[in-house]
């Protein structure tokens, strides 16, 4: 899964012009009422958290509700977010603090339809005989992170709830290579590591690793990852987007109830000439997300607490000048029908 990017209109113009991105196939088209297509761009390769999506379009879940949808791959991580906004693709499978990022500083006409993953997946790891036991112990020690600022405000924040210093803090730039630098002794512990992904990764290959939530030391409990549209396509294609919702409900259940079958319907979509999945790894996956997923309020919904909660805490690390109104940045619940 991508890790959090700061946009630049640069970057949005060059990728819109380049226009080019992979292409996973449709479901088929309604008998009786087709409101037309609807692209998703996953946020990443196919994995666990993806597989609502497969399962309602394996089950025909999108086709009750009268659309067509084709799944799509980024060729770059900012692809969901910025082809979105440009209407390129009718949602982006993104990330809630970059919402709020690229509308605040960039001007971005994105947002929010639904959210997808309920709280952060991003956790501070480090290995189970580490001395590390809370946040504080990063004092005088080294944290790798992806070179990417909004880690560097989880750091800060969760050390300095603790009644740490954060300057006591070394943060090295690992790129990617989050779970190889812990595991070399490069770096203590690691920033930007998902707890669904290179936690069961690095236990996989059998390694013993603890993790903390950040949300246990002062950092809101944003949303991980929601479904962002263009402020120009919500207004053209609001039926869809509100068809595309309920089908994605019936694909969360049918997982919900049937992790192995829903599991299963991933792996027959796997990316596997680039991206081949382990079967142990994404069933861990599917463990964690499950319950990160779901909402008394029903899949996708989202609380204007949450976006508010999120955009003061980037305005207190520095990340945004001024908070976007709250009626720019997502849709309630309540709208989608």
């Amino acid at each position: 899964m991508k890790k959090y990017f700061i946009i630049s209109i640069g970057l949005l113009v060059a990728i819109i012009l380049a226009g080019c991105e992979g292409d996973n196939g449709a479901s088929g088209a309604s008998n009786e009422k087709d409101l037309g297509n609807v692209d998703v761009m996953l946020d990443w390769y196919p994995n666990a958290v993806h597989s609502f999506l497969y399962v309602a379009q394996e089950k025909g879940y999108f086709e009750e509700e009268g659309i067509r949808v084709t799944i799509k791959f980024p060729a770059n991580p900012t692809d969901p977010l910025n082809l979105a906004a440009a209407s390129k693709v009718t949602l982006g499978l993104y990330y809630q603090p970059d919402v709020v990022m690229s509308r605040a500083n960039e001007g971005i006409p994105v947002k929010s339809t639904g959210a997808i993953v309920r709280s952060p997946l991003n956790h501070l790891v480090f290995k189970d005989n580490s001395p590390i036991k809370t946040p504080k112990d990063l004092e005088g020690k080294k944290v790798g992170y992806p070179g990417i600022p909004i880690n560097e405000a989880i750091v800060r924040t969760i050390v300095e709830h603790d009644g740490g210093n954060i300057d006591d803090v070394e943060m090295k730039d690992v790129g990617f290579e989050l779970g190889t630098a812990l595991i070399a002794d490069k770096v203590d512990a690691v920033a930007g590591a998902y707890v669904n992904h290179e936690v069961p990764v690095l236990e996989s290959k059998g390694y013993d690793v603890k993790y903390t939530n950040p949300t246990d030391y002062g950092v809101p409990s944003y949303y991980e990852l929601v479904a962002v549209t263009s402020d120009k396509t919500w207004h053209e294609q609001q039926d869809e987007i509100e068809a595309f919702w309920r089908g994605a409900e019936k694909g969360y259940e049918y997982m919900k109830e049937n992790p192995e079958d829903a599991l299963q319907i991933l792996l027959d979509h796997q990316d596997e000439a680039n991206f081949p999945l382990d079967k142990e790894v994404e069933a861990k996956s599917m463990e964690i997300l499950i319950p990160k997923m779901e909402s008394d309020d029903g899949f996708g919904s989202q609380e204007e607490q949450s976006w508010q909660e999120t955009a003061d805490w980037l305005k207190e690390m520095g990340l945004i000048e001024e908070i976007p109104d709250m009626d720019d940045i997502f849709v309630n619940k309540r709208d989608i029908k």
